[in-house]
């Protein structure tokens, strides 16, 4: 798979570069009733992130390409169908190649859908 079926990419659902962390990913979202989010990222060129954390539990899972995630010096490497469970409040950063997507789990877009 080189990217989400257009089923899944609604501009409705479309994250803004403003809320993006990384340049150069195309992101869209959906929301439960409870307000829990799924994110759905496609990165485009090589990233590393800076290290941060998050106010939410995050889940992930590598549906192509590759994802590492350092938490405490330790690197944890994502293939193709691997999940990772990352508690609020962890300190954590990322080394992503092209070509990756991934879901995202957590309450991390807001948008006004007024």
């Amino acid at each position: 798979m080189n990217d989400f079926p257009e089923f899944m990419k609604s501009e409705k659902n479309h994250i803004s570069s403003d809320q993006q962390n990384t340049p150069d990913i195309d992101g869209y979202y959906f929301e439960g009733e409870d307000g829990s989010q799924m994110a759905f990222w496609t990165y485009y060129s090589d990233k590393v992130s800076k290290e941060h954390k998050h106010e939410f539990d995050q889940y992930t899972v590598c549906v192509s390409g590759q994802c590492t995630v350092i938490i405490n010096e330790k690197e944890i490497v994502l293939n193709p169908g691997d999940e990772l469970y990352v508690p609020k409040g962890t300190l954590q950063s990322e080394k992503i190649i092209a070509g990756t997507i991934h879901a995202f789990g957590g309450k991390r877009i807001h948008k006004d859908r007024g």
